[in-house]
Parts: C-alpha cells; structure tokens; sequence
C-alpha cells in the first residue's frame, strides 16, 4: 500500500526544515551566485595568488587535519624532501595556519578550517568533473541542486555499445526496492521495457510525478494494469505541468538522472546511498509533491 506522503509536509504544504547541515548546504547553494556581489561590497578580497598557495598547500594542510606531526613525519607522510617540508611548514606558519606544540605542527583554529575548506573545494571540484553528464542534462535554472552529498556517487552514463546502461543500473535499483518514489520529465523507463511496469504495478509500492502528457501516455499503453494497480492502492500518480529533471527515490538510495531532449532516452543515473543525499531527495520530492495533483484532481487523466 502506497503510504501518505502529506504527513510530511508542514501546514503550509512546504517540506520541513532539514538537518543543520542540509538547511546551511541549501543556502550556501542559494546565495553562491551572489557570493561575488557580497564579497566585493565586504571589501579586502582575498588575493588571488595566496588562494593557490593555500590549494597547493592542500596536502600537507590534510595531513595535519590528520593530526599534529613533526617535521620529519611530513616528510615521510607526503613523500617530500627536508628542504620542501622546511618550506611547508614555514608557510604555514607565516599564515598562522600552524603553531609548535611539543615538537609538532598543529593546525591552529584558522588553520582547522582553512584545511576543511581545501577539502572541501576539491571534492566538489571533482564531484563536478565526474557529474558533467548529469550537470550538461540538468535543467540550469534549477537551484536546489547541490553537489556536496553526491561527492561518492555511483554515475552511470551510457555508451555507444551500450546505451541502456543509465536505465538498467535505474531498473535494477527498483528491483531492490520495497517502496519507489519519484519524478520525471519523461517515462522513468520506456514503455517497451515490461519488466519495470510489472515491478511498478504490482511489486514495488509506487508514488510517481509525472507531467499529465506522460500519464496520458502510461494509461494509452498499459490502461487496465494501471488502473488496477491505482485501484488497489499498489500505484499513486500525481502530476505537474513543469519538472527539472528526474528524482528517484529508493529504500536506501536517491538517484537524479539526465535525459536527451530529442530522443527522451536516459543518458545519465546517479545514485547514492549517502544519508545527506537522501535528506536532500526527500525534501526535493516533497517540494515538488506539494505543488503536484493527485490524479482524481486531473478528470481526463483519471478515466
């Protein structure tokens, strides 16, 4: 039986507040295109040159994050020369990233965070190198979509040789899933692949957004399994005149996927089973959910 997501929901029809580290990932994502306005009228911008040295730095700031260590265990920690781990740590202290406790560099608070950030920076760049399928596909307007949880994220892209692999990876999932909810822009899977309808009309308790074309479509094709499977309460669907892009919702994992505009084939599936990540998808979906209609709500979808 599909459960009832409204209990979700404030009174307002909004998703609650999230986590303190999801509400502050929000809005640091909201405010990042203003960033530069709010750092300009703050005056005394950083200057470009320390910002490399801080990132070339990066290693050795990681190591002490680790713990403290003295010169010699930099050396052998970052495979480095006396002469460069001498420089290192002079740098440092210069910043005051670094003070000498007991024969050992410590990172100092300034140095603590400055080192985080580092990390930080990295992770997301590289998380933005591996999703470039996803972030070319994803609607660029839309601003809820946040980087950080999907740092460790499994993306599937597909293939000249293989271009079902995004929706079998997605397939897949379902079928490990008790429960699936979700939005689209498109069919989750082609409408040719049965073995994911059968899975969603009588397997996996299914709650789907879809646009009402899409719906229209679904029922053209399969018009008594999925009226039987709303019927028995195995299927809910909702609609929306706009999506951004493709959320699934698993038991233990989000996944996000891009599609090609002309062919509607699923071109990228990311997937996570990242708890932050999934806080995130639930609040998306929510939000999403709330501005939906149930499909008795739309009369010429609901025959």
């Amino acid at each position: 039986m599909v459960s009832d997501q409204d209990d979700r929901l404030e009174e307002d029809g909004r998703p609650p507040p999230g986590s303190p580290i999801l509400e502050a990932l929000l809005e640091n994502e909201r405010n990042r295109r203003y960033l530069g306005e709010r750092l300009d009228a703050a005056g005394d911008r950083v200057d470009t040159d320390l910002l490399g040295d801080i990132v070339r730095h990066g290693p050795v700031l990681e190591v002490l994050l680790e713990e403290p260590l003295d010169r010699r265990e930099i050396e052998a920690r970052l495979d480095v020369s006396r002469a460069t781990s001498h420089r290192y740590t002079q740098w440092l202290d210069e910043q005051g990233f670094v003070e000498k406790v007991d024969g050992r560099f410590q990172l100092t608070w300034r140095g603590t965070v400055i080192a985080e950030e580092v990390l930080r920076f990295e992770a997301n760049v590289r998380t933005a190198h591996r999703m470039t399928p996803l972030l070319d596909a994803v609607c660029a307007d839309h601003r809820d979509f946040v980087l950080e949880p999907f740092v460790d994220a499994t993306i599937t892209v597909a293939e000249p040789d293989d271009p079902y692999k995004p929706i079998e990876r997605f397939i897949a999932l379902v079928g490990e899933s008790d429960s699936f909810r979700g939005f689209n822009t498109t069919h989750m899977a082609p409408l040719v692949l049965g073995e994911f309808h059968q899975q969603v009309f009588e397997e996996t308790d299914t709650e789907i957004v879809y646009l009402p074309h899409i719906v229209e479509k679904l029922f053209e094709t399969y018009p008594e399994r999925a009226r039987e499977s709303i019927d028995r309460g195995h299927l809910a669907l909702r609609t929306r005149d706009e999506l951004p892009y493709g959320l699934a919702l698993f038991d233990e994992r989000v996944g996000i996927g891009g599609y090609d505009e002309t062919t509607g084939l699923m071109q990228v599936f990311v997937d996570t089973d990242a708890p932050i990540a999934w806080e995130w998808g639930e609040r998306v979906y929510a939000s999403v959910r709330a501005d939906s209609r149930p499909l008795d709500a739309t009369p010429d979808l609901s025959r």
